[in-house]
């Protein structure tokens, strides 16, 4: 089975008619760790007018928080972020200190849609899975139509060595790997065989 997770911690930060919008999100594997991250942002900005919050766990619960902005105009916006991306295991918080100017209901859904995406976009996305490490040397005329193949097979080139060959390394899913490395006989006609190096179920980067 796999799922999506964030690749690391991520920030945004951004302006709209004054107000100061600030999106963190973290990896967390519970709610107790996703509420303690909430805390911990809160304490570090105390001064600020909202702290508008969301989390998801997987296989556990979704809960947000709009922190005294209009109802539904944070933290669910925040929350379909994470859901349209299929992200779990993550917490979103998104600070603002206002700039004496209201937004509105659309202009504040589009605030805080904005910085949850772009806190996202800064932690990257990685895909938990069991994961089959291959490395496969081929020419430089083969290249562009192996990284297509890796690239069709939901893989990711890991590692890439230039020399008077090429040497690629690639993680691709477990599921995948016995096609991927038939596909790579039949499209070299039968000169390249991709060595497996190693077998893990791990989260891979694939944005």
């Amino acid at each position: 089975m796999s799922y999506k997770i964030p690749s690391g911690p991520g920030t945004a930060e951004y302006e709209e008619k004054r107000s100061r919008f600030i999106g963190y999100l973290e990896p967390v594997e519970d709610e107790e760790a996703a509420r303690a991250f909430i805390a911990e942002i809160k304490k570090k900005h105390y001064d600020a007018r909202h702290n508008c919050w969301c989390y998801i766990i997987k296989d556990g619960p979704e809960r947000y928080s709009d922190d005294g902005e209009p109802q539904g105009t944070a933290g669910i916006p925040m929350l379909e972020v994470l859901r349209r991306e299929g992200i779990t295991n993550t917490v979103c918080v998104v600070t603002r200190y206002f700039g004496g100017v209201l937004l509105g209901t659309g202009g504040l859904v589009r605030a805080y849609t904005k910085a949850a995406k772009g806190a996202l976009a800064d932690a990257g996305i990685s895909v938990m899975r069991k994961w089959i490490d291959c490395g496969i040397r081929c020419s430089y005329s083969l290249y562009e139509r192996i990284r297509t193949e890796i690239a069709s097979f939901s893989g990711v080139i890991t590692d890439t060595e230039y020399g008077t060959d090429i040497r690629i390394t690639a993680s691709i899913p477990s599921e995948n790997h016995g096609s991927f490395a038939k596909r790579i006989t039949e499209l070299s006609a039968g000169s390249l065989d991709p060595v497996i190096l190693n077998e893990s179920y791990r989260p891979v980067p694939v944005n």
